[in-house]
């Protein structure tokens, strides 16, 4: 779900990079941002095919790089694009708490590819640090990102802040470009732990080669099956907002507080037993809070939209 996200956000941005060009296929009942986004997504299904995990988090490093990018595209627009920062935040607005939960957790739900990217590095006793840091710095991104938004568009912002950047600026064109490149290079690592996992379960009397062969076209496949489901709901905040709360609240709240109740039970004092289970119940009401909130948005789009 989270790749399907990500190609809905290719998909917006680069009918955006592309406005005024047409693109047709006589044959292809397919709009132009549809094709677009589909040459998109076959420039980068190659990277599926890559085995090396290094290379992979080398290709995934872009994509931090095209992040910064597009903080210092806002930043500028803010600073020299003529947007004043004069809107008010509102401190606090419960009632959009549990459809915008799911959007925050969201952004620190990385943890399915972490065991694979342990096991590649060159010195795994570095991994802690590596992942406090990590933490650290995404949050001061999204938080000093979300405030800029908030006080140069206010209420009207775009829920891809790329969309809501005035279009005759060159540093909205490099925030357009970098988030339709994110993306694709997100996509090998996203796969990864599945494609390894698949590799592992195949007969040992297969070559290398064929191994290869099998698990390039499984992900291939997949990723043409996101594609699909992107082109058929392409609302973004919304299909977010439910992988968070769906998937990405127990991957980051409710799954790593219960096992580390279950291995180490005998070792947990009572204050941190306390804490850890009031987390899972708290994960556990945001979650189904916000799946419940954020379905019902979805449903409400679709049926408009038909």
């Amino acid at each position: 779900m989270a790749l399907v996200s990500y190609t809905i956000s290719l998909h917006d941005n680069i009918n955006r990079v592309f406005s005024g060009t047409q693109v047709q296929i006589p044959w292809a009942k397919l709009s132009r941002s549809q094709l677009l986004t589909l040459a998109a997504v076959l420039i980068a299904l190659p990277s599926l095919w890559l085995r090396d995990l290094s290379s992979i988090s080398f290709l995934s490093f872009g994509g931090v790089l095209m992040s910064l990018a597009i903080f210092a595209s806002v930043a500028c627009t803010g600073i020299f694009g003529g947007v004043k920062a004069n809107h008010i935040i509102p401190v606090l607005q419960i009632q959009n708490i549990p459809a915008i939960s799911g959007l925050y957790i969201f952004s620190y739900a990385g943890h399915i590819v972490f065991p694979n990217l342990y096991k590649a590095m060159k010195d795994p006793s570095k991994f802690t640090k590596v992942s406090i840091i990590s933490f650290s710095l995404v949050t001061l991104l999204y938080s000093t990102l979300a405030f800029m938004g908030a006080k140069l568009y206010g209420p009207q912002v775009n829920p891809q802040i790329t969309l809501s950047l005035p279009p005759h600026l060159i540093v909205t064109k490099i925030a357009l470009w970098a988030t339709v490149l994110t993306p694709m290079t997100k996509y090998a690592l996203e796969f990864a732990p599945m494609a390894i996992q698949v590799e592992h379960n195949l007969p040992d009397y297969m070559s290398s080669r064929t191994k290869l062969i099998v698990r390039g076209t499984v992900g291939s496949f997949l990723l043409l099956v996101i594609l699909a489901l992107a082109l058929s709901v392409p609302y973004f905040e919304y299909v977010l907002s439910l992988t968070g709360s769906l998937v990405s609240i127990a991957i980051c709240v409710i799954f790593p507080c219960a096992f580390y109740l279950k291995i180490c039970w005998s070792q947990i004092s009572r204050p941190l037993l306390v804490l850890n289970f009031t987390l899972i119940a708290f994960g556990f009401v945001l979650g189904v809070f916000g799946t419940i909130s954020s379905s019902k948005l979805l449903m409400q789009n679709l049926s408009r939209a038909h």
